[in-house]
């Protein structure tokens, strides 16, 4: 599919896109600092906690945020109806990958993620700036709806009657450890692939070939309805967008595996079904 860029065809665009920064990394402080440290030249920083997300509650760690929230954020970020986005970190995707989830979700489909992120672009060579664009004027209104949604009963249908995917580690999967959730374990009937599985030691995701492969060895049949889940939604996206890249439409549980424990729903220990 086309949903990833490389450094290369980035720089070489003939019409920069839209940047965002979105570095964010799970119990680590904002991305902005780093961000401020360097950056792709015209890129602004976007804070995933506070744009990305509503704040944390019944539903989860982070909640879909408010469209027009989300809206508000993504014009001061520079995006327009007819602005193509490129979105980046400097970590293993999962930030960006949100972001591209969101945009889409919101009916912005001309977004691409940056393969390998901010690594690839300084191993090819490419600059990186200091300089703080000024707020962007972009006229973009979500229309949410543009990407499949489950709810809690949703991802319980969906583990018995198609392929619910948990994107998380599988020590966590187990219920071996559990370092945030106050529950340790998995929703019944799901699969373990942790999003390790869908990129390459460089951090650049797998040919759509091989991420085929894989999925189809975890259930993802032809015909078969795929759902991923996490710990509170993010880097589950970041396993929608591998899954996208193998051609096949997968539903998020944006609530995920944080708003399952809040709401004492059933849980399974151990290793996978398969």
């Amino acid at each position: 599919m086309d949903f990833l860029i490389s450094a290369g065809d980035l720089a070489a665009a003939p019409v920069p896109p839209v940047l965002l920064d979105v570095r964010y990394k799970m119990g680590g402080p904002p991305g902005a600092g780093e961000y401020a440290k360097g950056h792709i030249p015209g890129a602004r920083y976007v804070d995933l906690d506070a744009e990305l997300a509503s704040p944390p509650g019944a539903a989860g760690r982070h909640p879909l945020p408010d469209a027009e929230e989300f809206g508000a954020a993504m014009r001061r970020a520079g995006v327009s109806a007819d602005s193509d986005v490129v979105v980046y970190d400097d970590w293993n995707g999962w930030g960006p990958a949100r972001a591209w989830w969101l945009l889409r979700w919101a009916g912005h489909h001309r977004v691409k993620v940056l393969d390998g992120g901010l690594a690839a672009w300084r191993a090819a060579g490419l600059p990186l700036s200091t300089e703080e664009p000024p707020p962007g004027e972009g006229d973009f209104t979500p229309k949410p709806g543009g990407m499949p949604v489950l709810d809690a009963a949703g991802a319980a249908a969906l583990a018995r009657s198609g392929l619910l995917l948990d994107a998380r580690a599988g020590e966590r999967y187990r219920g071996e450890v559990e370092p945030i959730d106050a529950v340790a374990g998995h929703i019944p009937g799901a699969v373990n692939a942790p999003t390790t599985g869908n990129v390459t030691a460089e951090g650049t995701f797998l040919p759509a070939q091989a991420l085929a492969a894989r999925f189809t060895a975890l259930g993802a049949a032809p015909g078969t309805e795929v759902g991923v889940y996490c710990g509170s939604g993010v880097s589950a996206a970041q396993e929608v967008l591998a899954l996208a890249e193998a051609g096949i439409t997968a539903a998020l549980y944006p609530g995920s595996w944080s708003e399952w424990t809040a709401s004492g729903l059933p849980v399974e220990t151990g290793p996978s079904p398969l």
